[in-house]
């Protein structure tokens, strides 16, 4: 792949923070990643910060997003995984956006394959094949991937066909009441007949209630994710609420 210069029209001129929240697996009850979402520098909403965000900085934020994940998570020395949001959209050429990502996890000591690289199925994929070719590039660099909000969007079973990520998060929206909902019930049984035979680990998120726990681990979803367990907390590693057995 020809490399070329991720040109930035403009930095950042904000800062950012992150707040973490713990994906945990029901079965094992322990934690296996924490996923690091954005804040303004005094703990503004990522709707607040997103709104400061445009077609000039987008690319230095999104790699102010990544460095700053990646070092916020090194402070707090945890040996667990590290979930990044990234924007495909403000991305100009996947193996030269990476070095410097790259060269944030080896100052500090994070393999790879400890950090787990995710893209909303909400954003709207100019060029699908290009997304692809972006989760080719993390995937022989090391790095782990997920397609997010799987089930909202437009483009996840187109995207499959080209790729499969490690990890598929179900939506909030689908997760919302599956215990009740038929017609949720049954997308989540095809989507995880799916996951199973191309070999992706599903990931719940969005479990705020009991009943929806239960639904879900009675139907062997070991990985979840969501307020039920923990909200997130600015540049700190939450405790872990587990529900009783």
């Amino acid at each position: 792949m020809k490399r070329i210069g991720c040109q930035c029209k403009e930095r950042l001129d904000f800062r950012l923070k992150m707040a973490f929240q713990p994906i945990v697996d029901v079965f094992k009850r322990e934690v296996i990643s924490y996923e690091a979402l954005v804040r303004g520098s005094r703990g503004e909403s990522a709707l607040e910060v997103f709104k400061r965000v445009n077609e000039d900085n987008k690319y230095s934020f999104d790699q102010s997003c990544r460095i700053t994940a990646i070092e916020t998570f090194a402070r707090l020395q945890s040996d667990k995984c590290l979930n990044i949001n990234f924007m495909p959209q403000a991305i100009y050429e996947p193996e030269a956006c990476l070095a410097m990502t790259l060269k944030t996890a080896k100052k500090f000591d994070i393999p790879t394959n400890k950090i787990i690289f995710e893209v909303t199925e909400q954003e709207r994929v100019v060029d699908k094949n290009f997304l692809i070719s972006i989760f080719d590039v993390y995937k022989e660099c090391g790095f782990q991937t997920a397609i997010d909000d799987f089930g909202e969007g437009f483009a996840g079973l187109s995207l499959l066909c080209g790729f499969q990520p490690n990890y598929i998060k179900l939506s909030i929206e689908l997760v919302r009441n599956i215990d009740t909902d038929f017609a949720k019930q049954t997308i989540f049984k095809g989507i995880q007949f799916m996951c199973e035979k191309l070999n992706i680990q599903m990931l719940a998120e969005g479990v705020e209630t009991e009943s929806e726990y239960m639904y879900l681990k009675a139907h062997r979803v070991s990985l979840m994710q969501g307020y039920l367990f923990a909200k997130p907390e600015l540049e700190s590693l939450p405790t872990v609420y587990w529900p009783p057995l």
